[in-house]
């Protein structure tokens, strides 16, 4: 409803905007037309009437970005307000259940790892928003990276997190293992993580992802994540990068997300001098995201 609402509100907005900018022009064309033969009046009024288009349309682009981005934000909060509570109410049902009644040493040990998993969801959520408030600001140490041991790292942590068999999430044509970058190894660490978190979050009921590292000449290094799950729609492919952006549509507006990891990972990559880009042929046949980063001489 809320939405509705504000693509109202923006529908509303655009066709003010365009009638106030077509009856400022037929004005100003009107007496550009009556007065033509007086040089300077016709001048200055082309400049009047100059200012007035130019202020209509930027007046017009800032009211419409607004309703945007405070939807945006919007989104944000319910998205991180349930991503809070999930856990929360969760936790605390097994501690009113541990506190009420005995509970088996094997159930309780299930509590225990439970609360310990819903704990680093937590913690996950919150370190994610406190980064993407620090992406492309914080200063951190930059250090010789030997990049394909560092992807390694992250597809092995990204199974123990998940709880994915190793056929479910692979490794393979690596053909450059000595591929070493110039970085901070917390962000990249950050930024595969979150591609790799993200492809998972969007294979659907099945997980099939690849990951593939290669360096294609002596400039690149090349990460690609690919995943066989919901798709993008084509017209979606550069937003996905943008501060607090879902996509939106039945099945993909189901996964719960803040809308920062992409927008985390572009940072990091602009950061390190490299980009980030994502392919998909629509929904339903997948997702292929490449992070490009430069490769050190050294």
């Amino acid at each position: 409803m809320r939405i509705t609402s504000r693509r109202k509100a923006i529908a509303f907005f655009v066709t003010f905007g365009v009638c106030l900018i077509a009856v400022a022009a037929a004005v100003g064309s009107g007496w550009i037309i009556l007065n033509w033969r007086e040089g300077v009046k016709v001048f200055l009024g082309l400049i009047f009437f100059g200012a007035i288009i130019t202020g209509l349309i930027l007046n017009t682009s800032f009211l419409v970005r607004e309703i945007r981005r405070n939807e945006q934000h919007d989104s944000f909060i319910n998205a991180v307000t349930h991503e809070l509570k999930t856990p929360i109410a969760s936790i605390r049902l097994y501690l009113e259940t541990l506190e009420r009644r005995e509970v088996p040493e094997a159930q309780r040990r299930e509590f225990y790892h439970l609360m310990l998993s819903d704990t680093d969801r937590l913690l996950g959520t919150v370190e994610q928003v406190l980064k993407a408030g620090e992406a492309g600001h914080k200063r951190g140490q930059r250090a010789a990276i030997e990049f394909p041991g560092l992807v390694r790292e992250c597809v092995e942590l990204a199974r123990i997190r998940h709880h994915l068999p190793p056929e479910t999430l692979r490794l393979e044509n690596t053909n450059s293992d000595q591929a070493r970058i110039v970085g901070d190894p917390e962000e990249l660490r950050t930024a595969v993580l979150n591609l790799l978190d993200n492809a998972i979050k969007y294979s659907g009921g099945r997980v099939d992802v690849s990951v593939e590292l290669a360096t294609p000449d002596e400039k690149r290094v090349v990460l690609r994540v690919r995943d066989r799950g919901v798709g993008i729609p084509p017209q979606e492919l550069k937003r996905i990068f943008n501060r607090f952006y879902r996509v939106p549509g039945r099945v993909l507006g189901q996964v719960t997300g803040t809308g920062l990891g992409l927008f985390i990972v572009r940072s990091i990559a602009r950061k390190h001098g490299g980009r980030v880009f994502a392919e998909s042929e629509g929904e339903g046949r997948g997702t292929t995201i490449t992070l490009e980063l430069p490769r050190s001489a050294a």
